[in-house]
């Protein structure tokens, strides 16, 4: 149980590396062509476009699992705490009301809630 939660965190961790890679991505300039042409087999600026579109992918379908969940107490503690790590553990504890034990075992479940409409996505 404790390296599905330690999975589900780095995926998560992931997701907000990649969130942040995309809108690098996005900030960058589109390439331009000479008109003259390459002798290389590889085509960077096709390369780089589906590299694009597979992190774009990837962040729908973990956004898609994150907006499938209800509470808003395990939205705010994978939103807030877990990706954008705008709190401290007890800072979370103290937004929610609730002792460090407690915020733990919330913590977990919404994890589980996440994995639980994230296979289900990419079943």
């Amino acid at each position: 149980m404790r390296q599905d939660v330690k999975k589900i965190r780095n995926l998560l961790k992931q997701y907000a590396k990649l969130k942040r890679d995309l809108t690098a991505f996005n900030q960058v300039s589109s390439p331009s062509f000479d008109g003259v042409s390459s002798h290389s087999s590889q085509n960077g600026a096709e390369s780089r476009l589906i590299n694009h579109v597979d992190l774009s992918y990837q962040l729908k379908e973990v956004e898609d699992a994150l907006n499938a969940i209800d509470d808003p107490q395990y939205q705010f503690i994978l939103h807030d705490y877990v990706i954008e790590k705008h709190f401290t553990r007890n800072e979370a504890c103290n937004q929610l009301s609730v002792s460090v034990s407690k915020f733990n075992y919330m913590k977990n479940e919404a994890l589980h809630a996440f994995a639980k409409f994230y296979s289900d996505l990419t079943v």
